[in-house]
């Protein structure tokens, strides 16, 4: 995912410079813009040398001093010169000019800190990827995608909802939610955003951090802003924590509340295991709170389906039942590890092996296709059973064992839920006195 950003943000500065060349600033600057979005993106998701990131980060810089002068120079062509060629002769509107540069350099820097929180290429996540959750996944396609696809309806007093908390216990869902949000919602902006995109050493900045994130929601609506973990930025105040961090609380009290700025468009999503520690007021500004429980039976069977997709398996619908009724207080997540867990199997099975044997099979590079001379893992006493180890099996000539319902069964021997009773109490507590079931 990241190279492909980085590649589309190389192919779009090197398109914004031809057109930029050609004169066709409005365009030009269009381009600049995107591609420092993908080249910001890069550099957050991508394990790169610190070295490259800085270079990178110099570059976007000179992009967007690039794309406010031609913004200038088309809104204003008599005052800003084109091309960046010192000083002016100084006069009373080069004054102006020179005093909003400086003040300019340190917004372009806390926007581009943002930069990286918007979700440039979609999750790929639908609703139907998410198993059971019905009243969650109605919420949200209430406050997200019916205002978008049928703004009529919204008019009057009837205005869709602006704040939406997802609590439960920890691998239940909610991130996977606001994936299939950022997925469904394709007309909107997604910001996805953590602690580490709003919280700085620097006095001062991290409020706005806060603000201008506001702010890139309203100029791009409609807007999804989703803070994960959102316990981490809104605990409940108190006179023993810092200064800083008391301001952090305000500010996002503030922007979410909406005093004198419009914030119709803009939903603010926030997702957290442990909801009694959030403040009250911050509680009160997310008008739907909805508890992600633990999957019922049903779900899980559907996890199940979904964790093993298209692997080739011998599950019948009878074995689903079974492990959906075996794994009662597991979560979504437990569920998927266990199936990792147990997909690993058969190629366990290949690593210890000490004799194969040929068999006839589908070919390893197309399933379609049925070929003879495969050798797959066997006993020392199976007929035809050849003394060798996997290292000796060229890489087009092995046939994995078949996954059954005895890896699944050997792999949950082990496998231990990882939510307990404890904050399920809590939880559910909660959710009696501020929530409802999702």
């Amino acid at each position: 995912m990241t190279t492909s950003a980085l590649k589309k943000a190389i192919e779009l500065v090197t398109k914004a410079t031809e057109e930029d060349n050609k004169k066709n600033y409005p365009e030009a600057c269009k381009l600049y813009e995107q591609g420092v979005e993908y080249f910001l993106h890069s550099i957050k998701y991508d394990a790169q040398a610190e070295k490259t990131k800085e270079n990178i980060r110099k570059r976007c810089s000179e992009y967007l001093e690039r794309a406010e002068k031609i913004k200038k120079y088309v809104q204003k062509p008599q005052k800003v010169p084109v091309k960046d060629t010192g000083k002016t002769p100084s006069s009373k509107n080069n004054e102006k000019d020179s005093d909003s540069d400086s003040e300019d350099p340190e917004k372009k820097k806390l926007i581009s800190q943002l930069e990286g929180a918007i979700v440039m290429e979609t999750p790929n996540i639908k609703w139907s990827d998410v198993a059971g959750l019905e009243g969650a996944k109605e919420a949200l396609k209430e406050a997200v995608i019916l205002p978008i696809k049928f703004p009529h309806l919204f008019t009057g007093k009837r205005k869709p909802w602006k704040g939406i908390l997802l609590f439960g216990p920890p691998g239940t869902g909610k991130s996977f939610l606001a994936k299939a949000v950022a997925t469904e919602a394709n007309n909107s902006k997604f910001f996805s955003v953590s602690s580490s995109n709003l919280v700085s050493k620097w006095l001062g900045e991290s409020e706005k951090l806060v603000k201008n994130l506001f702010e890139m929601g309203r100029q791009h609506k409609p807007s999804i802003i989703f803070i994960d973990e959102i316990d981490s930025l809104c605990s409940s105040r108190s006179d023993n924590e810092s200064e800083s961090a008391r301001r952090i609380k305000t500010e996002f009290l503030v922007q979410m509340q909406g005093v004198g700025n419009d914030n119709d468009g803009i939903l603010v999503v926030g997702a957290t295991n442990i909801p009694w520690v959030l403040d009250s007021a911050i509680r009160r500004r997310f008008e739907k709170r909805i508890y992600i429980p633990l999957p019922d039976i049903h779900a899980r069977r559907a996890i199940f389906e979904l964790s093993v997709g298209d692997t080739p398996h011998k599950l019948t619908d009878k074995d689903f039942n079974i492990l959906a009724k075996r794994t009662e207080g597991f979560s979504g997540a437990d569920i998927s590890v266990l199936v990792q867990d147990a997909l690993m199997q058969p190629v366990r099975l290949v690593q210890q092996a000490t004799h194969f044997k040929e068999v006839s099979g589908p070919s390893p590079c197309n399933r379609d296709i049925e070929v003879h001379g495969l050798l797959t893992p066997c006993s020392p006493g199976d007929h035809g059973a050849r003394l060798m180890s996997w290292v000796d099996v060229p890489g087009d000539k092995l046939l994995e064992p078949s996954f059954t319902m005895n890896h699944i069964l050997l792999s949950l021997e082990k496998a231990k839920p990882t939510v307990n009773n404890a904050d399920l109490v809590k939880l559910e507590e909660f959710m009696k006195d501020f929530g409802q079931e999702g």
